[in-house]
């Protein structure tokens, strides 16, 4: 039986209180009203005015030379009248003339000016409180948006992880059933994760948070302000009743597949016969059908709609590929302590270069899937598909193509050798990276579309992260401790022990 670590323990309620305190703080600090995000942007004005003085500056040296250029080109009209033999009573008429035309025409452009400057101050004025209105809600939403990628980040890394036990039930795989004890125990944080999850979505839908902009009032009533014909159109699926419900759904079927795949697990070890097995067996072909198709629409409502003029058949996919990995990555370095620690002493080396093998390939089909969304949508360079893409680029630069380095480059470089995959430091930095690579792949899918050009990585993000990590530290390494690490009658448990690759 493993024994929780009281160190590991007082780890994950560190984390837990700092994370707190962090996601409190992100929230007190966060714009109450228009005027603060007006202070905001003033301040950010008065920055930027020390460069524009320069220029301004120079454009007063080419009106003061504009005006001498002025005055001598008179001095040279008036020599030629007083040199000219034209007669002064008719000089005087004509002159009298032109200037009566020339003081209507300017009392006729100085009223027209008026207007005009009128009307732009006006427009500025709109379009000032538009900015510093839109403004306030990205800030607003920043640490909901914090608190948001990290929350459906580490539900996923647990719902990979039960995707990958399933797989390898209905695989009958020969390999693997030493570690099923370490899947069911990460698959473990899915309720408490589900349940906070859950609770955020209400939070969106209740209108706490500007996360989800098709929530928005009068974005489906024509005539209204915000009326948005796009998602208007899309309104049949995207509203709150039939999304919620959606996701009520997906959550429980999953947590209840967890929960009886578990049970049926444990049952089997002090069963006479593989009864047991054989309806965990079919119980997990039959989840495997219901998470492909409820994973890609889970990935469209929680992910993919903050953006709702644009979309990708790929997506859900794509989804699927980081959280997987996530998920596989999380089993090993689990796997991984728990062999420190002096705990699993029948996972050998070809146990742990399997696993490794998973990540590897998996990285690479996170890869193809990038690239093929990427490419594809970059080349047809449709205006409301390839801005999604420019947004990323232009604004979330670093992190976006960091992700690629760190879920792609790095992982082909350190784990494509044989030997590295056996070697635990290095699976350790390995993982890691890849972590926090798929961190950042799920910050770029989210904050672009909630926070705009306003982001950065800190308190809010940083607290939430370990909030969330403390959370599943505790969940996942509390349910170990409730059964022994060795499924005892698994039909397969003999192969797995003496598995060598």
């Amino acid at each position: 039986m493993y024994t929780f670590s009281s160190k590991l323990r007082t780890f994950s309620f560190v984390l837990m209180l700092v994370g707190i305190l962090g996601i409190g703080y992100g929230f007190l600090t966060a714009p109450k009203t228009i005027q603060d995000v007006e202070k905001i942007l003033k301040e950010e004005e008065a920055a930027h005015h020390e460069g524009g003085h320069e220029a301004t500056a120079e454009h007063h040296d080419v009106k003061a030379e504009s005006h001498e250029e002025t005055a001598k080109h008179s001095e040279d009209i008036h020599s030629s009248v007083d040199s000219s033999s034209i007669k002064i009573e008719a000089v005087s008429s004509a002159v009298h003339d032109t200037l009566t035309k020339a003081v209507s025409s300017n009392h006729e452009v100085e009223a027209n000016n008026k207007i005009g400057v009128k009307y732009e101050d006006a427009l500025k004025h709109v379009e000032h409180k538009e900015h510093a209105e839109h403004v306030f809600h990205q800030l607003q939403n920043k640490p909901w948006a914090a608190l948001y990628v990290a929350c459906i980040f580490f539900m996923l890394i647990s719902l990979g992880a039960l995707a990958f036990y399933a797989i390898q039930q209905v695989a009958q795989a020969g390999w693997s059933p030493v570690l099923f004890r370490v899947m069911q125990g990460i698959t473990a944080y899915l309720l408490p994760g589900s349940i906070i999850f859950f609770i955020l979505l209400l939070a969106s839908g209740f209108h706490m948070n500007h996360l989800f902009v098709w929530m928005n009032e009068g974005v489906t009533k024509v005539g209204h302000e915000n009326y948005d014909a796009i998602i208007a159109g899309k309104s049949g699926y995207l509203n709150f009743p039939f999304w919620i419900i959606r996701a009520l759904l997906f959550l429980t079927v999953w947590n209840l597949y967890r929960y009886y795949s578990r049970r049926n697990c444990l049952a089997q070890d002090e069963s006479t016969d593989n009864s047991f097995y054989k309806k965990n067996f079919k119980m997990s072909a039959a989840f495997l059908v219901f998470f492909i198709v409820s994973e890609s629409i889970m990935s469209w409502d929680w992910i993919m709609s903050v953006d709702p003029h644009w979309f990708s058949t790929l997506f859900g996919w794509y989804v699927f590929a980081s959280f997987f990995v996530s998920g596989i990555t999380t089993i090993q370095m689990v796997t991984l302590y728990l062999k420190s620690k002096g705990y699993l002493e029948n996972v050998n080396s070809s146990h742990i270069h399997d696993l490794s093998k998973f990540m590897f390939g998996i990285s690479v089909f996170w890869t193809y899937l990038w690239f093929s969304q990427f490419m594809l949508i970059w080349y047809a360079n449709i205006p409301e598909e390839v801005t999604y893409f420019v947004t990323r680029i232009n604004d979330y630069g670093i992190t976006f193509w960091g992700a690629v380095a760190m879920n792609f480059v790095f992982p082909i470089l350190l784990l494509i050798n044989t030997d590295f995959k056996r070697i635990a430091w290095i699976i350790v930095m390995g993982g890691t990276v890849i972590l926090l690579g798929h961190y950042v792949d799920f910050f770029n899918m989210i904050m672009p579309a909630t926070v705009g050009d306003r982001w950065f990585i800190g308190i809010p993000e940083i607290s939430s992260l370990a909030f969330f990590f403390g959370l599943f530290i505790f969940v996942v390494f509390s349910a170990l401790t409730k059964v022994p690490l060795l499924p005892k009658r698994n039909p397969f448990i003999e192969e797995s022990k003496h598995f060598h690759y």
